[in-house]
């Protein structure tokens, strides 16, 4: 069965908050998409939606070539898993799997063959016996997963499985789940708040942000070009640094300058998209990686002060302050630095990027 998801216009509001405000998007069949966010964006409120759960106040939704905007939770095709697994205690976990099949009164053969293929799958056929409370973290979301997938449902909707696990078994299962989707090619909406997750995971990421979707795209596509000083804030680890700036254009050249007083000069494509801001306030960002640090001041480059280092073994992490604003870069473990060092940054004029002050979009090259 096809299994495209497709979203239109989609409201949710209580009084007069918008929690979900007309989201749109598209789930390809088999494709595997993530709902990222903060707390309270609306990510687990549109998955509610699509599964049915709550009503819409707008819009439609569609699941393959039926318009399931106004069908109850069971007539939509769709398995849930959810961060608390809501495995029943007192059954094993052959009937933990075997309960939603017998609910639709599926013969006892045909339960046995779905259960053991599920098992095989997820590797827990030597659990079948067990009772929940005898498994493991990781093994109880297996199980949860087992019972979604005994239904052979056109979408899977997760809902943070992987909250209530540990830092290790999380990385663990995330590379499970992943193969999960590989091996079925199944349609998944996945709600996480880890964005790390997401970009590890997903076919494509949908970033919300107070009911809105901010951007809608593969992960690299989403970490390389954010839209918005949201998603680039939010979206990677440690997470994009912003500068407001001023834009100063004389004659033929356009520079960028801080508050304190320095001043970059732009490459000619930056200088078009900085010359594209309103009022002449922009907001200069820029990932840890992208960065070189100087211990001598160095035409172009911007004065900033060492504020924190944090050796991780293979890489170092240092919080450099530049104009009171926080800047991330990653260095080679052999530089030594110290907290209140002065430094000089150089930005790579190809790979910076240059948000609107006012608006916090994107500037493009006109």
């Amino acid at each position: 069965m096809l299994a495209q998801v497709v979203l239109k216009d989609v409201n949710k509001v209580y009084g007069s908050l918008y929690a979900v405000n007309n989201v749109s998007f598209t789930v390809q069949d088999g494709e595997f998409v993530a709902l990222v966010g903060p707390s309270g964006c609306g990510k687990t409120t549109t998955l509610n939606l699509i599964a049915g759960l709550i009503t819409m106040s707008g819009g439609e939704i569609a699941i393959g070539d039926r318009m399931v905007t106004d069908l109850d939770p069971k007539d939509r095709d769709i398995a849930m898993v959810f961060q608390n697994y809501a495995l029943y205690p007192n059954k094993t976990v052959f009937n933990n799997l075997a309960f939603p099949l017998q609910m639709r009164k599926q013969p006892k053969d045909v339960i046995d063959k779905k259960v053991r293929e599920a098992a095989k799958v997820l590797d827990i056929t030597h659990l079948l016996d067990r009772r929940p409370r005898e498994l493991s973290g990781g093994q109880q979301q297996r199980v949860a997963l087992g019972r979604a997938l005994v239904r052979d449902p056109a979408v899977f909707l997760m809902d943070e499985p992987l909250s209530n696990l540990d830092a290790k078994l999380r990385v663990q299962m995330r590379s499970e789940i992943k193969r999960f989707h590989h091996n079925l090619n199944a349609t998944i909406v996945y709600v996480t708040h880890d964005q790390l997750e997401a970009v590890t995971m997903a076919d494509k990421m949908a970033v919300m942000h107070g009911g809105v979707l901010q951007q809608y795209d593969t992960p690299a596509n989403v970490f390389s070009n954010p839209v918005n000083t949201f998603v680039a804030s939010f979206v990677g680890s440690p997470a994009m640094s912003l500068i407001p700036v001023e834009v100063v254009t004389t004659g033929a050249a356009t520079i960028l300058k801080g508050t304190s007083g320095w001043e970059m000069p732009l490459s000619a494509a930056n200088a078009r998209k900085a010359q594209g801001s309103s009022n002449g306030k922009a907001v200069l960002g820029a990932r840890h990686s992208t960065l070189k640090l100087h211990k001598a001041a160095k035409p172009d480059a911007v004065p900033g002060k060492i504020h924190t280092v944090e050796p991780t073994g293979d890489i170092t992490f240092a919080q450099v302050l530049v104009d009171g604003e926080v800047v991330n870069i990653s260095l080679e473990p052999s530089v030594a630095i110290q907290p209140d060092e002065r430094v000089w940054l150089e930005f790579d004029q190809d790979r910076m990027h240059l948000f609107d002050a006012t608006t916090t979009m994107a500037l493009k090259a006109a």
